[in-house]
Formats: C-alpha cells, sequence, structure tokens
C-alpha cells in the first residue's frame, strides 16, 4: 500500500480548499516513514480493531490500514470527512476494513461496528487532547491499548511520575486507566503546516478494571481539588472536597498522608486510598 506523501497531502488539501487552522489543531503527518514508526509505538496485535481520532486526510489511517488494522476514524470536519472515505477507496481499496464517524470526539458514545475497539491511535488535535484521551478511556472499557499524539509538553505531563513539576491532574487521571510512558518524541518538520512545538507520543497499556462510574467520579473530583490549587497544601487545598481544613486534616492522617504535602506528592494509590478513608463505601469491588 502507498502512503501519502508532502505532495499527496497538499494535493488533497487544495482538491476540498483546505487550510490547516491553529484554531482546529490541523497539522498533518505527511512524512510516510513517521506513520509508520507511529503505528509501530502502538505495538498492537494483528487484525485489531482501532479507532482513530481526528484523522483528518487519512495519512495515519493508511499506516493502520496497511499494517493490517480496522479502522473507525472520528472526525468532526464536516469537508474532511466527506473526503476521507475516497481517500481510503483509492490508496487502500474499496474492501478495506474501515468506517467513519462524523462527529465531535469528545460527544462521542458508540461507533459504527464494530463498537467495541481494541485500541485508539491518533494524531490528536492539540487544543481537545487531554478531554478527548479521558473521554474515550471513560466511553470504551474495552480499550487496552492507546498510542496518541500530542504536544510534548502535554506528553510529559501525561507520563509525569510524582513530585515532578509537571505532574498533575491530566497524570494522575491517565494513569489510574495503566501504565503511561513516553514512546517516541516527533519533530515539526514532519507535519504541514508544522507546528511550533515538537510532538510526543503517549502509550497507555490500559489494566484498570473496577471502573464503577461514580467511584471514578468521586475520586477525580478529589484529585481536581487536590491540584486546583498547586501552592497549598492538601490540608488547605482539600478544605472544599471535605468541608473544612479540619475534616481535610482528619482524613488526610488517617490515610497515612501528611497534612502539610501538596497534591504532586501523591500517586494514584494514595488517592485512591484517601478516597476510600473519605467514604469506605469506594472501596473497589474488585
Amino acid at each position: 500500500m502507498t502512503l501519502l506523501t508532502a505532495r499527496d497531502i497538499r494535493e488533497l488539501a487544495a482538491d476540498i480548499g483546505l487550510r490547516p487552522t491553529k484554531q482546529k489543531g490541523q497539522n498533518f503527518v505527511i512524512d510516510p516513514n513517521t506513520v509508520r514508526s507511529i503505528v509501530t509505538a502502538a505495538g498492537l496485535e494483528d487484525a485489531s480493531n482501532v479507532v482513530e481520532i481526528g484523522p483528518g486526510l487519512g495519512s495515519l489511517t493508511l499506516g493502520l490500514l496497511e499494517a493490517g488494522h480496522s479502522v473507525t476514524a472520528v472526525e468532526i470536519d464536516d469537508v474532511l470527512a466527506q473526503k476521507l472515505p475516497s481517500t481510503v477507496d483509492k490508496y487502500a481499496g474499496a474492501e478495506a476494513p474501515f468506517a467513519l464517524a462524523n462527529a465531535d470526539a469528545l460527544r462521542v458514545t458508540e461507533l459504527p461496528a464494530p463498537n467495541n475497539p481494541d485500541a485508539l491511535v491518533a494524531n490528536l488535535p492539540y487544543n481537545v487532547a487531554v478531554p478527548v484521551l479521558l473521554h474515550f478511556l471513560e466511553t470504551f472499557p474495552s480499550l487496552t491499548t492507546v498510542l496518541v499524539m500530542v504536544q510534548l509538553e502535554v506528553a510529559e505531563r501525561l507520563a509525569a511520575a510524582p513530585g515532578s513539576r509537571t505532574y498533575g491532574v491530566p497524570s494522575v487521571k491517565a494513569q489510574w486507566y495503566g501504565d503511561v510512558r513516553l514512546a517516541g518524541r516527533i519533530g515539526k518538520n514532519v507535519f504541514w503546516p508544522a507546528p511550533n512545538i515538537d510532538s510526543g507520543l503517549v502509550r497507555i497499556d490500559v489494566t484498570r478494571t473496577d471502573r464503577d462510574p461514580a467511584i471514578r467520579r468521586r475520586l477525580f473530583t478529589l484529585i481536581d481539588a487536590a491540584f486546583a490549587q498547586r501552592r497549598k497544601t492538601l490540608r488547605a487545598a482539600l478544605s472544599g472536597w471535605a468541608g473544612s481544613a479540619q475534616r481535610a486534616e482528619e482524613l488526610l492522617t488517617a490515610a497515612g498522608i501528611d497534612p502539610k504535602t501538596r497534591g504532586e506528592a501523591l500517586g494514584v494509590a494514595d488517592f485512591e486510598h484517601l478516597a476510600t478513608v473519605a467514604d469506605p463505601a469506594e472501596r473497589p469491588s474488585t
């Protein structure tokens, strides 16, 4: 199968009158070797059911199809969504295992068949990368592997360890679902138009099995509160969540956490333990 080159990308864009905009986070991969590197970094089993968000003009879509996977693409832009099927037909053939949802990824709750993706592989739109990632992890529990390309700063934040400067809400929430790590760095020049900064690949091996929605919502509310004012101690930062600073201190002490510490010092297990101490009904059933 032939993948899209820089010339192909520009011709496709010209054909539909597309001028990429920063507002939509549109940066198209124009290097076939980079596409194949992204697919390889995902480390997928043969013939996986992959959901791709923001396929754009189809560079990564074709790379995934070339590797033998089925692809369900979610594209919000009407013009791009109308063009993509004909591009897949031309480069991968009419029988390629491809489906398209012309929809807002932040609102998607089901996909065209098969509606149980094994993997999420995507060059995520920079302006909504973290919300989209967390939405899909929440909405599709069948996902076992995630490989997304995001701004390098966001990639480092997602994979950050407790205690680091970049560790925060996205780190804890993503790591609640499984093992998160940086899987590569992508330079600016493989994109059209070239972004201002490099991109990073983030891989998540999803291991979370206990997914009670109510427990997750309450845990994530706790995480949000802990980082809402990073400079404050947890005793102060969690006063609103707990009802008072005194109650926050009592709960933290009961959980074996120093009330004077800050949110960035706690790992996922620490937050889960604190949530359970605050409400024993939060204890996972599995």
